[in-house]
Order: structure tokens, then sequence, then C-alpha cells
């Protein structure tokens, strides 16, 4: 799905064939008036001479679309100037639709001026900085990004008045500190260093993480431009709630959210007091925790071995339950305290089904919202909790009918012991998924506990008894005696055993896509009739010069691709070989990531691509296994030592491409440039061909 939120996108345009380097744009640097005094605020210009037939974009970009790179103005603070306000275009800017971004762009022809305050705070002001731009063409929309530096000189400055040189002299108090600081400011407060005539000999290796410094995420990339409408946001993130609930990572607390509401006593008030902690849960993870401990929280949930063992564990012993081995219940005293205050521990019971339920379908939701994450880390407050409350929103609707639906159960006749084979199914039911979360961990740590056709042999003995327990050739403690079966029972088992047949050729390979999102990878099959022993296809055509690709050891690229899972490395050989690059942000843990590979990438459109146009890399976001402490390094973005794979990996997706969702795919050249619009989690074979030509294309 389209990201709702502005992702920064670099086009590239081959130049290589011309004679000369196109240049359409010049700058000038220069303060609006040549004389102030130290305290004095003064306006600095800059003038983007555009030629003929050539446009600039504005600083504003407009957040609904996935955009062209916006005009950004950086100035390198020190203590001789503090900003006022943020950057602004001075000159005309026009609203231009493009079809490449399917919405509108905010562009400038001529002579672009834009403007930004500083507040003088002694005689000797250095004034230094950074532009980054794109021109384009106004016939066809071909774009040429552009970066340079400046300095901003001939500023005289002359003593201040007494009251104000106080002021500008004076220590810092509590009442100076009180004054409301703009995010802008905040934002070009630490602004990426450029690099030292030393730091330009460092190794390859030190290159690759300096260009992966964090992207601008002040203001002028992620607030709200008078064009854009609240309610238009507000709508596409209600719709992606929508759309989350058909992820697999939803349905494992079904079960038990009928289950815990079976039992319920109290009315229909406690289905929407389920569906009110849902939200409130969602936008307390979504923001505050994200702007403490960043968009890693959503990954550690869905991939730590910890959380993912814990639900295990819950899920394993709630399906014996179910099942007849013991009941669940309270010690006698607390029984009686429960009794006492019996308002307060149901509503304690419906706190902790909602938040579960949170945690449980954050793998699968965290894609969707992943951007809001990034923006609530880069300096959006009411913009990402008005997002998560209406994403959470469209999510809670269903869970709310869930629990509503037991308490309309429980007022039907009852017939015999129907209701406990409904809890006996259930039972089945949580048995299965709990193998779904301990394959997570598996994966995650390199365990080889439930390898796919382990996996697949525990769940079709699972659903095999699920069938006979309906044709009544199972009975379980508390089941009545089953003299026949209904018709509908029947139909169960019918449809029962067709899935059970269903998953049997997986057992030798065959690729199930209609459960790729809850079975561990083909890849880690041991045996397949396809006739290799990973990949879960034909193996391809070795890569060429035969390299050592690191971590092949650990990793492998689905139906038999050949490829790479380091970046350095990968990028190195497409310069060698003169391909773009095929990145795919992953994670063991990403059930659409794997249904991306089963339904999209085994299309023999799409594979024959992936085979013949691109240097493959895999780079998994959610691998656990440490590295060398000659290769941790202490990321910019949170500024939090990176010693594993996954932590690199994530690290690298967040500052050099400004996404922390899976999967998210990149086509870049031999340098880490985006060529299009990256793309993330999209069903459609057409759509995903057609994002694989155009950046065959560009290249």
């Amino acid at each position: 799905m389209k990201s709702i939120l502005t992702l920064a996108v670099w086009l590239l345009l081959p130049l290589a064939t011309f004679a000369q380097i196109l240049k359409p744009v010049t700058w000038t640097y220069k303060p609006v008036k040549s004389s102030v005094k130290v305290g004095e605020v003064v306006e600095l210009r800059f003038t983007a001479n555009v030629q003929t037939g050539y446009h600039i974009y504005s600083s504003d970009v407009n957040p609904k679309i996935d955009g062209p790179l916006p005009t950004v103005i950086k100035l390198t603070p020190n203590k001789s100037f503090e900003l006022v306000g943020k950057v602004k275009p001075v000159s005309k800017v026009e609203t231009k639709y493009e079809d490449v971004f399917e919405g509108d762009t905010y562009v400038m022809h001529g002579t672009a001026q834009f403007s930004q305050r500083i507040k003088i705070l002694n005689d000797k002001p250095v004034i230094e900085g950074n532009v980054d731009y794109q021109v384009c063409t106004d016939k066809d929309g071909q774009c040429i990004p552009g970066n340079e530096d400046f300095a901003i000189t001939g500023l005289v400055v002359s003593a201040p008045n007494t009251a104000t040189a106080a002021v500008a002299s004076a220590p810092t108090t509590a009442s100076t500190i009180t004054k409301p600081v703009s995010e802008t400011t905040v934002a070009a407060a630490t602004p990426t260093p450029a690099l030292t005539a030393t730091e330009a000999a460092k190794t390859e290796e030190t290159t690759i993480k300096e260009a992966t410094k964090i992207p601008d995420l002040s203001v002028s990339g992620m607030k709200n431009t008078p064009q854009e409408s609240l309610g238009g946001f507000l709508l596409a993130a209600f719709l992606s709630g929508l759309v989350a609930l058909l992820t697999p990572c939803v349905f494992p607390i079904i079960p038990a959210t009928v289950s815990f509401f079976t039992n319920q006593q109290g009315g229909m008030w406690k289905a929407f007091l389920y569906g009110a902690f849902i939200i409130g849960i969602y936008v307390l993870i979504g923001t505050v925790v994200s702007r403490f401990n960043g968009p890693a929280f959503a990954n550690f949930v869905s991939t730590h071995w910890l959380p993912n063992v814990l639900f295990f564990a819950t899920f394993f012993i709630f399906g014996l339950s179910f099942l007849g081995l013991f009941e669940i219940v309270l010690p006698n005293s607390l029984i009686n305290q429960a009794d006492a205050k019996s308002e307060k521990g149901g509503i304690t019971g419906i706190f902790f089904m909602a938040f579960t339920l949170v945690l449980v379908s954050f793998s699968c939701t965290g894609p969707i919202v992943g951007s809001l994450l990034v923006a609530s880390a880069g300096g959006e407050v009411v913009k990402p909790i008005l997002g998560m409350a209406a994403f959470s929103s469209a999510f809670a609707i269903p869970f709310t009918l869930f629990a509503a639906f037991p308490q309309w159960l429980k007022n039907l006749p009852r017939s015999g012991g129907w209701l406990n084979s409904v809890k006996v199914v259930l039972g089945f039911l949580e048995l299965a998924l709990a193998f779904k979360f301990l394959s997570v961990a598996d994966q995650v740590y390199h365990w080889h506990l439930l390898d796919r056709e382990i996996f697949l042999s525990l769940w079709i003995v699972i659903f095999a008894l699920i069938g006979f327990y309906f044709l009544g050739k199972l009975r379980l403690p508390h089941d009545s005696e089953v003299k026949f079966i209904s018709v509908q029972k029947l139909l169960l088992a019918i449809a029962t055993f067709s899935f059970v047949v269903y998953m049997i050729p997986g057992l030798w390979g065959a690729p199930l896509k209609a459960l790729s999102g809850y079975l561990p990878p083909e890849t880690s099959q041991d045996f397949n009739l396809h006739g290799q022993t990973h990949g879960g296809g034909q193996q391809q055509a070795a890569l060429t010069g035969n390299p050592t690709v690191k971590y092949a050891d650990l990793f492998h690229l689905p139906h038999g691709l050949q490829g790479f899972f380091d970046y350095k490395q990968a990028l190195a050989y497409a310069k060698q070989v003169n391909k773009p690059v095929f990145i795919d942000f992953t994670g063991h843990g990403c059930v659409n990531c794997r249904e991306m590979e089963a339904r999209v990438w085994s299309d023999p459109a799409v594979l024959a691509r992936l085979q013949n146009d691109f240097v493959m890399l895999a780079l998994y976001v959610d691998d656990k296994t440490e590295l060398p402490e000659a290769d941790w390094y202490t990321s910019t973005y949170d500024q939090k030592v990176k010693k594993t794979i996954g932590a690199q990996n994530a690290d690298l997706q967040i500052t050099k491409y400004n996404n922390n969702a899976q999967p998210h795919y990149c086509l870049v050249n031999s340098d880490g440039k985006l060529l299009v619009a990256p793309k993330n989690y999209d069903r459609d074979v057409a759509n995903f061909v057609a994002f694989l030509d155009s950046g065959k294309a560009k290249f």
C-alpha cells in the first residue's frame, strides 16, 4: 500500500552519455541588508536562477504523495547566530500535477527565491550551510539532483545597543529557555556534518556509514501545507486500518477474543470498552513509545525471542485448557476478592485482551503504521496521534463486534454440549497458532527447531484431528456423547480435511501460496521435488565470477535466486556487472514479505526480471546474529550502538531510505541512489512488473 506520509525520492538521470555535465540552475546567497547590529534579526535570501524549460521544487512538499526531492536549505549551527522560523519560499510557487507521483507537486520557474531569518549573536558571524535540491525538465520530467555548500560573507555587524547587548550576552536562565522553539529550529540544529579531507580518505566501509546519515525530517518535509487536507489524511489512515485487518497476524487473537467474552458478564458496554482500549493502546504505543524508543520498538515486539516465546507459551497453555486438560482458575481467596470487586477485575481482563491484540498484530500492522512512527520520531506530535487514532478505530471495529457476539451467543438456546465443542475447536486453533510465534523466534535466532516441513507436519496433524472431532471420532473431557453428526458438522469436516489435503504437498516443496504468510520460508525446507535444497525453486545461474557471498550460511533468497545479503558487497558487484540493485528490506518474522515472495515473486514475469535485470540484495532487519566488535558503530539516528546484522540493516533503511516498514523494495544504482519511488506490500503482479521496468529504464 502506498505510504501516507512523505518519502524523499531521488530520481537519477543518466548523463554519462553526454560530453558535458548539465547544470540548469545556479545559486546565489546574500543577506537582504548588508549592515546589522548584534541582537538584530536579518533575512537571508537564497536565489536559484533556473534555465528556461526547467523547474525546481519548493521547500514545501505534498505529504499525500511519494513526491520529488524538495529544496532543503540547512545552516550549519554555531554560536554566532540562531535560527528564527523556518525556510520559506518567497517567489511564486505553482501547483503541477505529475503522473509519476500521482499527485500535485509544488514547483518554481525562472528565479526561485527562498528566505531564512536569523538572529545575529556576535560581531563575527559565520554563516555556512548546504542546499539540497532537484531540478527537472518541463518537457519530459527528467531530473537532475543537486547539492552544494555555501558561505554568506560581506555582512557588516556593528556594536549592539546596550539593552540588546545585555540580552544577547546574558547567561541562559529558566526564563530564557522557556521561549518556544520551532520544530525546524530543532531539526536544523542537528545537521549532517560535512566530511573533512581526512574523513574523505576513510575506508569504503566508513564511507558507506557516512552515506547513511539520517535524512531531513524537519517540518518542511513533514508538516501539513495549506494545500493538504487533514481530513484526507485521516481517511487514508482509517482505510489503512481496514487493510490491516486482512493481514495474517490478526487472526490468532480472534479465538481468544471469542472465548474470553463468552464467559464475560455485564452486557455490551464491555465490548465497546474493549474497542476503546485497542484504540488507546495503539495511540500510546504508536506515538509516546516511538518518541522515546524509536521504530525499533515494533521490531522488538514482532521479532525478539522473549515476546514471541511468551505468546507461544500463552497460546499453548490456553489451547490445552480449552481441550479439557485442566481448568485455569484463580485461588479461592482471589475469587472472593474478584467477586467483591468484579467491576474492576473485568476491566483489567478486558485491558489485557486489548493489549495482547495490539502486540500480536504489530508484526503485520507495523509496515502500515511505520511511516507514522518515523514521523513522530522526526518531530511531529499531533499528526501521528490523529493518524494512529484513525487507523486503530478502523482496526478496532470488527474486534468490538467479535467481543459483542458472544453475549448474543449465550442468549441462544443451549443444544447439548455444542458450546464445549466450540471451545475444543478453539483449543486446537490455539495450539496451531501458538507454533506461529515460536516459528518467528526460531527463524530470527536460527534455532532450526521448526523448519518448514516440521511446522507443516504439526499443522497437518492438528487440523486432521479437528476434522475427526467434527465427525465425532474423538471425544474429549466435558464432551457429550455423539449418536450422530449434524449436516453442519459434516460440512465443517469436509472443509477441514480439504485444508489438510491442500497442505500435504507442501511437505515435498509445494509453495502453498494461500499460507505463505503463516509458514516458515521455503528456504528452510530440507527437501523438495523441485530439485534443490534451499530456495523453493529451480537453481538459477551462478553469479559472475563466483564471489564468496557474505552471510550465505545464514540467509537464502527464494525461488533459487542468486544474490547478496550485505549492502557494500552488492553495490560493488553491481558496479562490476553494470546492473541496478534490487534491495529487499525484509525480516524473518515479516509475514507480508513471505506473501510477496510466494504470490508475486513467483510469477514468471517477475521472476525473470529479478533473475536477469537486477543484482538481488536481501537485508534482514530483524536478524539477531551479533557481529564482531570491530564492525559495531553508533547510529546517527538514535545514537545507539548497532551490534547485530539486523540492527545495522534496520538503521540503514531508516537513515538512507527514510522508511522502517517491511517489505520495502528499493531500486538503486551502484552508489545506492534511488532510481524510482520505492514500493511496499502490493500483491498486484502487474504493478510490480511496472515498478521493475521503470527502475530498469531509469538506470
